[in-house]
């Protein structure tokens, strides 16, 4: 049973055992609720047969108590395991989303956008917390109830318990077949709101570009649209729902009414006293309220398993797993043969071979698309190669756990991500247990001294989102102190003064400087005038190597190298007329 409660509603398996305790609770706080129909019962009982009510009267209060009392500490009993234990699954399920994400290799983030993973985590979570508090104890509490009352009527009186029962498994069979309609309706409704978050997630991202090109109207006219389709969409999912459920609970209804029909057909042929007759009846009245509610809980339990199967895409998805233990021989990578494609498709990578020594610096060059970024991600694990291997100091990395991995690298991106936070903060992101002193000595390695003196707060300034308040120049040069901190064996420079002015150019390259010396660098770069001193140059184009070798060999070949290099320096040469 912890199994299938595990699978069908994505829980851990402490979540799992809480939520069948959750159940059980639901099931005998709704056993707690007939016993004042049983005093009722007792009560009118003694009035008709003429019994002196005062001398019982200790009795009845006697009875209200314990009513009171068992109905009192169910409803605790629930509460805390219904209600609290699922708010404390539901930040475990959080955290365990999380977790699990960083360990699955970016080919899966390729697939998902942010919008997307955000709706799981916080929505799809969100949706699941309040089914579990809500719904589904309620919901198999009230099955398990319902049928040890039905099992005590049908010992009570057969043919009035069946008068009573009948109508209920009539009305799970009903609101049992809406389950693909609710799903059609359901993931249309969720598709609208990952579109609509979406949406309005890009619109904040390219405010400036939108208004620049006066397309915010436009744009917000879209917007519009989008939240008008969601609208429709949560309208059709309720209707749809609201069809199976008001029907099967309309059909409930005719419950009491054929409890009184046969009831009453019995009484008059004397097959019935007048109080079995009563009891019947305040029985199905108890009986029908709580299937009422459970007849909604399980049609919201049914539209549930879309999120569920959300979440269970992410849980189930494979991670990039190895050993802890990474003992290379020096930090040489090389890449021997090595072929790589996204998820089956075109190949990007194919038969690549080339080594980047320790001590020097490998630049990696080529046309956009040739597979520079994605041979540097595969170095570092980001993703596996299919064919061939990649290995640093001649161990496999396919085979070392890609945390263990990282802890070798430091990489220095051309889009810097900052956090909203001080400057000391984004920079002690490099090596999270540094001392302040270390952090400011990496500071000044890479020339943030002069930037973040003029600060209103100097390392204490918080710098706004992403580094709102810094410039591009700046923002990198705490990317670089990040690594100088970090100070790993390998280097990784993805771009990183492609989109910077002279000035923050050169004070960023005198930065790198310092940063590269005695390690294993690669270097990405577009602009062959930054790569002119590196000791290896490694070309590549669709996906292949096609030449590599110092500047100075591949300049004397006349190829790929020596011809991108020409067509630049007429480029810089150009001028408006």
């Amino acid at each position: 049973m912890i199994e299938y409660f595990k699978k069908k509603f994505a829980l851990s398996d402490q979540g799992a055992k809480e939520m069948i305790m959750g159940i059980v609770s639901a099931a005998l706080q709704n056993m707690a609720l007939m016993f004042p129909v049983t005093l009722l019962y007792l009560f009118t009982d003694d009035y008709i047969s003429g019994v002196n009510l005062q001398s019982h009267t200790l009795t009845y209060i006697t009875g209200i108590i314990i009513c009171l009392v068992l109905i009192v500490i169910t409803g605790i009993l629930q509460y805390n395991t219904a209600y609290k234990a699922t708010y404390k699954e539901s930040a475990a399920r959080r955290i365990n989303l999380a977790e699990k994400l960083r360990k699955l290799p970016l080919s899966f983030f390729a697939k998902r956008d942010l919008a997307d993973l955000t709706s799981t985590i916080m929505s799809d979570a969100e949706v699941l917390e309040h089914a579990g508090s809500h719904m589904i104890p309620q919901y198999y509490g009230s099955l398990v109830s319902t049928f040890i009352i039905g099992i005590g009527l049908f010992f009570f009186e057969w043919h009035m318990a069946l008068a009573a029962i009948w109508p209920i498994p009539i009305a799970f069979v009903i609101v049992f077949t809406s389950k693909r309609v609710q799903n059609h309706f359901t993931l249309k409704q969720k598709a609208a709101q990952i579109d609509l978050a979406f949406g309005v997630q890009e619109f904040i991202e390219t405010s400036r570009d939108l208004k620049s090109n006066n397309a915010e109207n436009e744009y917000l006219n879209m917007l519009c649209n989008k939240i008008d389709l969601l609208e429709k969409r949560a309208i059709g999912n309720e209707l749809g729902t609201a069809i199976f459920v008001v029907s099967a609970q309309m059909l409930l209804k005719f419950g009491i009414g054929t409890v009184a029909l046969v009831g009453g057909t019995m009484l008059i042929d004397g097959q019935l006293t007048l109080m079995q007759f009563f009891c019947f009846l305040l029985v199905a009245s108890r009986l029908y309220e709580p299937m009422s509610s459970t007849l909604i809980n399980l049609a919201a339990i049914n539209a549930v398993q879309v999120n569920v199967d959300r979440m269970n895409e992410i849980n189930n998805a494979k991670e990039q797993s190895g050993s802890s233990d990474f003992s290379p021989k020096g930090y040489d990578i090389v890449f021997d043969h090595a072929g790589f494609s996204y998820e089956d498709e075109k190949m990007v990578l194919s038969d690549v071979s080339f080594t980047a020594k320790q001590g020097e610096v490998t630049a990696l060059v080529g046309p956009s698309g040739g597979g520079k970024t994605t041979v540097s991600r595969l170095a570092a694990r980001f993703w596996d190669v299919d064919s061939g291997k990649a290995t640093v100091g001649g161990v496999d990395v396919k085979t070392v756990d890609p945390e263990t991995l990282l802890g070798s690298f430091s990489i220095v991106f051309q889009d810097v991500t900052l956090f909203n936070n001080t400057v000391m903060e984004n920079i002690r992101v490099g090596k999270k247990d540094a001392t302040d002193e270390e952090v400011l000595k990496a500071a000044r390695l890479a020339n943030c001294d002069e930037f973040v003196q003029a600060l209103p707060n100097g390392y204490d300034t918080v710098i706004g989102e992403n580094g709102s308040e810094l410039s591009g120049g700046e923002r990198q040069r705490i990317s670089i102190a990040r690594a100088f901190l970090k100070d790993a064996p390998i280097i990784l420079l993805d771009e990183a003064t492609a989109s910077l002015d002279v000035e923050n150019e050169t004070k960023v390259q005198e930065a790198l400087s310092r940063l590269i010396k005695d390690k294993t660098v690669m270097v990405i770069a577009h602009r062959m005038r930054t790569v002119a001193g590196a000791d290896k140059i490694v070309v590549l184009s669709d996906g292949g190597v096609t030449e590599q070798g110092s500047p100075a060999q591949l300049m004397e070949q006349g190829g790929v190298f020596a011809d991108m290099v020409r067509l630049q320096t007429e480029g810089q040469n150009w001028s408006i007329a």
